[in-house]
């Protein structure tokens, strides 16, 4: 199957058997526990939805589908899977070299993991392998990615990072958020792991938090599905419904994204208010050739600098009329913050500024309204600079 067949069919083919009711979309099985007839036969092979439960279970097979990967996991939201994932692969001594333009959030957790549990992290600009390759020590375990990076929209060579991390026997994880698996690809440039934020582009209408990790190692996976269900941290039955549906439509989604987000981009490239723009589909970003080449799409994430203080930036976002001012991204609704105040906030001030997030940096997540509407509500709020 292709990419949109797969999208709408897989996890949710019709049951036939005895007992089967042919239900093209799959029901939302709420049961915490499973009844069965014989002590050692589970019905179905359910016990406990914490260990499993049919409505994730048939998200985690659309998941692994849409990745071309072996196997999927569901998660209670990206944060979740970064945990469980980290907790598993990590020890107290081993090292992670990470892109040094991370969301917020992961570096929030990886402080955490390195004060509480003694896992050294090392931050490179990973848009030059050579950086990555240079920091690996015989501690090091996971290279750990973002392309493009959140909020600064930077790249990384996929492929040339997982060959250099082969040699050495390191895991390498993609955050593949921004793009999904309908641009991007990792496990087929050469990465081992994948991880989602499925409250993003997956499902899409910003009315579900969940996380993902998908990969083609069955040791790993089975390590990872036993510390899932040790933690507790699942993705619940509903919020597994409303991602299944929301992937039905990804592939629509995200090329209407990502239409906007180019023209609203080719727009500011040239407004006499906008400092810099960060874009990958603009032939000015200095990775365009390699966004070209390990993506098929450039996805509906911009961000820009507004010229002046953050005076002038918090006026611009707060006199947007179609744009919500709101932290996450990837809804069918264009959404808008100011990382330095709002998701990035957590960051030190000093390496903020050492990345380049200013306080005048704006992040955008283009919807799929009419675009024209869109620029008209941007020309509107830079009008009031």
């Amino acid at each position: 199957m292709r990419f949109k067949t797969k999208s709408i069919h897989i996890g949710e083919e019709p049951i036939f058997r005895e007992g089967g009711s042919g239900d093209v979309v799959i029901p939302i099985h709420i049961a915490t526990t499973f009844a069965r007839k014989e002590v050692e036969k589970p019905t179905g092979g359910y016990e406990y939805s914490r260990t499993a439960n049919p409505t994730r279970d048939a998200l985690e097979k659309r998941l692994a589908s849409i990745e071309e990967a072996n196997f999927g996991l569901a998660f209670a939201s990206g944060m979740a899977a970064e945990t469980v994932l980290c907790l598993t692969l990590l020890k107290s001594g081993d090292q992670v070299i990470a892109f040094d333009d991370l969301y917020g959030g992961t570096k929030r957790l990886f402080k955490v993991l390195n004060q509480n549990f003694g896992i050294d992290f090392v931050y490179v600009d990973a848009t030059d392998v050579k950086n990555v390759k240079m920091a690996i020590t015989p501690k090091t375990k996971l290279i750990w990615l973002e392309t493009p990076t959140n909020p600064l929209m930077k790249l990384c060579d996929i492929a040339a990072i997982s060959e250099i991390a082969k040699r050495d026997g390191i895991i390498v994880v993609v955050d593949n958020t921004f793009m999904t698996p309908y641009f991007q690809k990792p496990l087929l440039l050469g990465a081992d792991i994948v991880i989602h934020s499925t409250t993003k582009y997956l499902n899409g209408h910003s009315d579900s938090v969940g996380g993902a990790i998908m990969l083609n190692n069955q040791e790993l996976y089975e390590r990872l599905k036993f510390n899932q269900n040790a933690t507790g941290a699942i993705l619940s039955p509903f919020d597994s419904f409303l991602v299944l549906r929301g992937i039905k439509t990804l592939a629509i989604r995200m090329k209407e994204h990502e239409r906007n987000a180019l023209q609203i981009a080719e727009y500011l490239a040239f407004h006499p208010k906008i400092n810099k723009l960060f874009y990958p589909g603009l032939k000015c970003h200095p990775q365009y050739n390699l966004a070209k080449k390990q993506m098929s799409g450039f996805g509906g994430m911009l961000s820009f600098e507004i010229k002046g203080g953050i005076t002038e930036a918090k006026t611009f976002v707060e006199n947007l009329k179609i744009f919500s001012l709101a932290e996450s991204l990837g809804g069918v609704e264009s959404l808008i913050e100011i990382p330095a105040l709002m998701t990035h906030a957590s960051v030190p001030p000093e390496e903020r500024r050492r990345l380049g997030i200013t306080d005048t940096l704006i992040r955008m997540s283009a919807g799929i309204e009419d675009c024209e509407d869109l620029i008209e509500d941007i020309d509107n709020a830079l009008a009031q600079l």
